[in-house]
């Protein structure tokens, strides 16, 4: 007897009116999916007529509209979890999404770029010897992410009224000047393995706004990381808390002062795959869904 065909959701954002999607990776993986002998659909994350008990597995991919309601975003991830399987786990959904977690990969001992969190109510304690980015910690696509000189003190404490006025809490990272020279590097994972790596430029220019919008991966292409960076990142993902099965993972590592690498953000939720750059990856991607939605 031939074995039954899974279905699969590849779970994204909904576009603006006008707007045509901007991943990239949605138009490649639901037909590898379907080779591998998959059903397999992208649903919008927050379109209530979705019946996800339907589908064997959810797979978060590019809903990339959550930071501006992570509540409601977290809320759906762990209703979805309760009628199906959802990859990664709502518990690990709920961990990643507010970027506190990289005190938690700190005191773990995990190399992190050094972070401090102002939350609504506290001074605005900016450095006042160095270059600086001041960002919230549930955020995408360098949303509300502004870098800074001491001398633009009031712009900062600008940008921290706003954003506790919205209830964010704000990061305040020393700004780490190698990735100007080196620039960013993103190693993913898929089924607890590496898969690819890609390098991109800096984000933050001198002088933008923190409301401007910003391209997220300028320059992206791909990498292949050293031994320092495979070792950081592996670290960095045995250190999420009570070691949960990941399906995908992306590390984003920067250099410190010193040179060595250091983790940016642990991107556990819906990380961009860049299968585009990395073509020889798409099978390999749409096989470890495949083998995830059929336990």
């Amino acid at each position: 007897m031939a074995a039954a065909t899974v279905r699969i959701a590849l779970a994204t954002y909904r576009p603006d009116p006008g707007e045509v999607s901007k991943d990239g990776d949605l138009p490649v993986l639901l037909p590898a999916l379907e080779a591998a002998g998959a059903e397999a659909a992208a649903e919008y994350w927050d379109d209530p007529d979705v019946d996800w008990s339907a589908y064997d597995l959810v797979v978060i991919r590019s809903t990339w509209d959550y930071s501006w309601r992570v509540a409601e975003f977290v809320a759906w991830a762990e209703r979805c979890g309760k009628v199906t399987r959802i990859a990664n786990p709502a518990e690990v959904v709920r961990w990643n999404t507010d970027k506190r977690y990289l005190g938690e990969l700190g005191a773990a001992g995990v190399p992190v770029v050094p972070t401090r969190y102002l939350a609504p109510g506290d001074a605005p304690d900016l450095p006042d010897d160095r270059e600086y980015v001041v960002k919230p910690t549930s955020g995408a696509g360098a949303r509300y992410a502004a870098r800074y000189t001491p001398g633009e003190h009031e712009t900062a404490v600008r940008q921290l009224a706003r954003m506790h006025e919205e209830g964010l809490t704000a990061i305040v990272q020393p700004y780490l000047t190698r990735i100007d020279i080196t620039g960013e590097r993103a190693l993913q994972f898929i089924g607890g393995r590496f898969l690819h790596a890609g390098r991109k430029g800096a984000v933050l220019a001198p002088g933008t706004a923190y409301d401007d919008d910003k391209v997220a991966h300028p320059g992206i292409r791909p990498w292949e990381p050293t031994d320092a960076e495979l070792a950081v990142a592996k670290a960095a993902l045995a250190a999420v808390p009570d070691a949960p099965e990941l399906l995908y993972a992306r590390v984003d590592l920067v250099d410190g002062d010193d040179g060595e690498p250091r983790v940016m953000e642990l991107e556990l939720v819906e990380p961009n795959l860049f299968l585009g750059l990395h073509p020889e990856s798409v099978p390999v991607v749409a096989a470890a869904i495949v083998r995830a939605a059929a336990r």
